[in-house]
């Protein structure tokens, strides 16, 4: 492969990478990938064709393609059915891709080269907005890679062109471009400088630009995102069954992390709706419209109840996946929530939603898990009000022996607590769990309890709040998720849609307190789990995934404007310091005045103007000081003996050019003798390139002059005609 063609290669691979990572983004589906790839194919065949477009021809495409891409914008003719947040970006990935095609098909000049690589940059920073993917770092270090030899293959390049254009001007004989190898374009320490330096420009510039753009997740059209939410299965009304056949799916609903040890967390219910009315097939809610909004408070909190003690706080961060359902998870009660929301609602069962947005969100919340001692619970037989008998009612007609069956559970209890306890110990330990459809018929329930005997957690929950209820305990279901899987690599715990739970809450009236009970067999929440080696490495595969959510995904624009206030709040903090110094000077200054001028006696006024008088010489001595500290220091002969070592090394390495032409001259049998100075031998060897090299060594060597790149190629195409036996000006 000669270089021409290897920098081709790695410009269209650098194009492509730019590409790569808006694609990973879900910014594009098949269709635009599809067309891309074509074009890249097709600009790549006609390289140097005369079917390439014109730069006349590109530049006005260019020009057409701007105003187009705005009024599409302007008028939502591109992406009709995105968001405003995701429109712009949408737009912009576009625009920049069709940019790039123009340029792809154009007879392409070195500032054609540069607009391309511009434009793969602005992909990769744009992607650094939309992505929420783990593979864009990935992509990211790709492009890092592939563009750096890039920049290397385009500056070798360049540098080619000029030493051939120099050449052609004294030897009269212009080689064509690409048909020689470069020898020596640039010196390694100058590549080595351009890649660090543009690594350090790509790595600085993205980074600000990561932490200003938003979180918009995908880009519209095509977009992965679009479509993709997990399906929970929770709404205002819930069928018997649906919750097993979440339980059958592995994909992730939410990463959490808790501020204390797995240990200390114990056993997780994450609670997500409340549902209070039974029809023997169906759950679902009698205030189905009742909602309470909340909005963020001087805390840019969102407060949603109060604690009974900061003791039984318990902090939770939660990523949660898109999802079909508005409803935040936490662990209950939630008192507070920071997130990117303007607002959140509260139903009158406790449940908070929030106006979804099909993407990933993230939130912190603070719950409140301290519950009643049992003994208070057991000495609640408080009656209930009217308000709460919609937690007493039973299905119109439904079979009679559940009621004889829960007073058989229930046995000798009387209070509501011990109630709760029997019947939830009985359907642990006198059913089976399975995930199977098994029950069936105009009541489910009673085909459970009475016919089949074993099922999921959805019939359990349902069995204990209406057996409650038939001995007179208020009660109702909670749909959410049980415990998760606690990735010890990433530090939080992994919740699966197989982790979908319903579970029982029971009302005490006296304590005004619903306290949950669960009697699904423990067993159950064992099942789909992976073990062995493959799920080891799963686990790490995951810890990454979620650290890249954490630190990359969820830092949306909730935590940028955390972040500008934390800028503004040390800003405000140097600048109230600043303030206090200066009332503290004026009014140290106020006070020496006062005595300076008598009023606190003559003895006073001595010591004041004394005192000032004291200030003053020791502000100048310590200038003095300052000065001459500083003047030592800068001629101190270190930096010499530093500055001549750097240099010398330096003029060391650049005049070696002159050690090499004499020992070519050596070999021709030409050899400098001890009382010649290099000028003369150069005049008596008769060789005009020994004269030129001779007069770059001297300029170099005791003129302390430089040599410019082009100076460089100049002297290694002299050493090079020189030991080849040629002479400048020859034909």
């Amino acid at each position: 492969m000669n270089f021409d063609k290897f920098f081709r290669l790695i410009s269209y691979a650098a194009v492509f990478c730019g590409f790569l990572s808006l694609w990973v983004s879900g910014t594009f589906g098949i269709v635009g990938t599809g067309l891309f790839i074509a074009v890249m194919i097709l600009a790549w065949n006609l390289e140097g064709s005369r079917w390439q477009i014109s730069d006349r021809v590109g530049t006005a495409l260019i020009v057409l393609a701007l105003p187009a891409f705005y009024f599409g914008w302007k008028f939502r003719l591109i992406e009709p059915f995105s968001t405003a947040e995701t429109v712009v970006a949408g737009v912009l990935a576009r625009m920049i891709l069709s940019l790039t095609s123009i340029k792809l098909l154009q007879k392409k000049s070195s500032r054609d080269w540069i607009f391309l690589y511009l434009m793969s940059f602005f992909e990769v920073l744009l992607a650094a907005g939309l992505s929420i993917s783990a593979l864009y770092l990935a992509s990211f270090l790709l492009y890092l890679l592939v563009m750096v030899a890039a920049i290397i293959a385009f500056e070798i390049r360049k540098t080619a062109f000029e030493v051939e254009s120099k050449v052609a001007g004294v030897a009269g004989d212009l080689p064509i471009a690409g048909s020689r190898k470069p020898q020596s374009d640039l010196k390694f320490r100058k590549l080595s400088l351009i890649s660090i330096t543009l690594i350090v420009f790509i790595v600085a510039l993205a980074a600000p630009v990561f932490f200003m753009l938003p979180r918009v997740g995908g880009a519209g059209l095509g977009s992965f995102q679009n479509g993709m939410s997990t399906s929970t299965g929770f709404s205002d009304k819930v069928s018997l069954g649906s919750i097993g056949r979440i339980q059958q799916n592995d994909a992730v609903v939410m990463r959490v992390k808790l501020d204390v040890s797995p240990t200390e967390a114990g056993d997780l219910y994450f609670r997500g709706v409340a549902l209070d009315t039974f029809d023997n097939k169906a759950w679902s809610k009698f205030k189905a419209n009742e909602r309470v909004a909340f909005e963020h408070d001087e805390r840019d909190l969102i407060q949603l109840d109060f604690a009974s003690g900061r003791e039984s706080l318990l902090k939770q961060t939660i990523y949660l996946e898109p999802l079909d359902t508005p409803i935040l998870f936490a662990v209950p009660k939630m008192i507070a929530v920071h997130g990117n929301f303007p607002a959140l609602y509260k139903d009158g069962y406790g449940a908070v939603s929030f106006a979804a947005n099909n993407e990933r969100i993230s939130y912190t919340v603070a719950s409140d898990r301290s519950l009643p001692s049992v003994e208070r619970l057991r000495s609640d037989n408080q009656g209930y009000s009217t308000e709460s008998q919609n937690y007493l009612q039973l299905p119109p007609h439904y079979d009679s022996r559940i009621a004889e069956l829960a007073a058989t559970a229930v046995g000798n209890a009387r209070s509501r607590y011990d109630k709760a306890m029997a019947i939830e110990s009985y359907l642990r330990n006198s059913y089976g769990y399975t995930l199977e459809m098994k029950s069936g018929g105009d009541e489910p329930l009673a085909d459970f309890l009475f016919n089949i005997r074993e099922g999921h957690c959805e019939y359990f929950a349902t069995a204990m709040a209406v057996m409650l209820r038939t001995q007179g305990v208020a009660t109702r279901i909670v749909n959410g998720f049980h415990a998760g899987e606690f990735n010890a690599t990433a530090g939080l715990y992994v919740v699966r849609q197989r982790n979908a739970h319903a579970w029982v809450e029971v009302y005490f009236p006296k304590e005004n307190v619903w306290v949950p009970f669960d009697p699904t067999p423990a067993s159950s929440g064992d099942e789909g789990a992976a073990t062995g080696i493959i799920a080891q490495a799963g686990k790490y595969l995951e810890a990454l995934d979620s650290i890249w959510i954490q630190y990359f995904v969820a830092f949306d624009d909730q935590e940028q404007r955390s972040l500008a206030r934390t800028m503004r709040t040390g800003i405000a903090d140097y600048q109230s310091r600043i303030g206090i110094f200066w009332d503290q000077a004026k009014v140290m200054a106020a006070e020496w005045w006062t005595e300076a001028r008598g009023d606190h006696g003559v003895l006073a006024s001595m010591a004041a103007f004394g005192y000032a008088i004291a200030v003053i010489f020791g502000t100048i001595i310590a200038i003095i000081i300052g000065v001459w500290s500083f003047r030592r220091l800068w001629n101190a002969a270190i930096w010499s003996r530093l500055w001549s070592r750097l240099v010398a090394k330096e003029n060391g390495s650049i005049v070696e050019f002159y050690e090499r032409m004499q020992l070519i001259l050596a070999a021709k049998g030409m050899v400098r003798a001890s009382h010649e100075t290099p000028l003369e031998f150069a005049l008596a060897s008769g060789i005009p390139q020994a004269v030129d090299l001779t007069d770059k060594y001297n300029r170099v060597r005791f003129g302390q002059k430089g040599i410019t790149p082009g100076e460089a190629d100049e002297i290694e195409l002299w050493l090079s005609d020189l030991e080849n036996g040629s002479k400048t000006g020859e034909k």
